[in-house]
């Protein structure tokens, strides 16, 4: 089974080919140009350095966010729109799971948090059960980091650029309840969103790819704004 599998939710990009679980080739790239731009650029490229081409892929795979919503738009939209013109498998992938996974060999609990603007945090907290998959202890949540510290009341493996922004706030608070991860576990990385992507395709799961939608937490500020008008 060949499955391309990307993440957009961040302003890194990644992009990764498997063949089953191998991770054939990944490119993980963290750069100012919007993700419109370079994302099938990106696809283009590897599938040139490794042979393939569109036709020859089984499955497609996208974290879902949360994130950036530009950047969960266009990924979603992008890969959904390639499985349903190709009519191929597609798989949604949140993107907290896609940063726990790769935590999952381990006994730690893992708090995965991505930077939500305003001060907040997309925040997952997951049990590994040691052998690379993880159980969601609760639902996504969007909250300032402060309270995702007082969530905390054992030793946590932190990861995302929601732990790098708020560092300083985890130290003071939890002191050693607090376990950084190393810094490449800090991004989303395409193969382990590929490799939670292969699992589902070979239990027979796929997503719809034309009612998927995005994993938000919060409404967007043009929701907002839509929601509550300003008075006339």
């Amino acid at each position: 089974m060949k499955v391309l599998a990307a993440d957009t939710c961040t302003s890194s990009e990644s992009v990764a080919f498997l063949e089953d679980e191998r991770v054939v080739a990944e490119w993980t790239l963290s750069s100012a140009e919007t993700h419109n731009r370079r994302l099938l650029r990106s696809i283009h490229l590897l599938l040139q350095e490794i042979g393939w081409s569109l036709g020859d892929i089984d499955g497609f795979a996208v974290t879902m966010g949360p994130g950036s919503f530009t950047g969960v738009r266009i990924g979603l939209t992008t890969i959904k729109t390639l499985a349903w013109t190709l009519s191929k498998p597609f798989i949604g992938v949140p993107s907290l799971d896609a940063l726990a996974v790769p935590l999952a060999t381990g006994s730690l609990p893992i708090c995965t948090l991505l930077d939500a603007q305003k001060q907040e945090v997309y925040f997952g907290h997951f049990l590994p059960d040691g052998r690379g998959g993880v159980s969601l202890l609760n639902s996504y949540q969007v909250l300032p980091a402060k309270s995702v510290a007082d969530k905390i009341g054992t030793p946590t493996l932190f990861c995302g650029n929601g732990c790098t922004l708020y560092r300083g706030l985890f130290k003071e608070r939890l002191g050693e309840l607090f376990v950084e991860a190393p810094y490449p576990f800090h991004l989303i990385r395409a193969g382990f969103v590929g490799k939670i992507a292969v699992s589902s395709l070979l239990r027979g799961e796929s997503d719809d790819p034309i009612s998927s939608v995005p994993i938000y937490v919060r409404q967007s500020d043009a929701e907002l704004s839509f929601s509550h008008p300003l008075p006339s």
